[in-house]
């Protein structure tokens, strides 16, 4: 676990904060489910989007 990763203690702190408290065995899923969205968000925001035209100029 690198030192960005969330931790399940973490996961349960932030989830109680959030008034969403997780019952104990759910604490290592919830960590790892955080840790992969985190993971693919910030291979997105490494992509170049500045040639791509908006949404609106394709047709379905």
């Amino acid at each position: 676990m690198s030192a960005d990763e969330l931790t399940p203690s973490e996961a349960a702190r932030w989830a109680v904060r959030a008034g969403l408290p997780l019952p104990a065995d759910r604490h290592d899923a919830v960590a790892a489910t955080a840790n992969h969205i985190h993971s693919v968000v910030a291979v997105l925001r490494e992509l170049d989007f500045g040639d791509t035209p908006p949404a609106f100029a394709y047709r379905a």
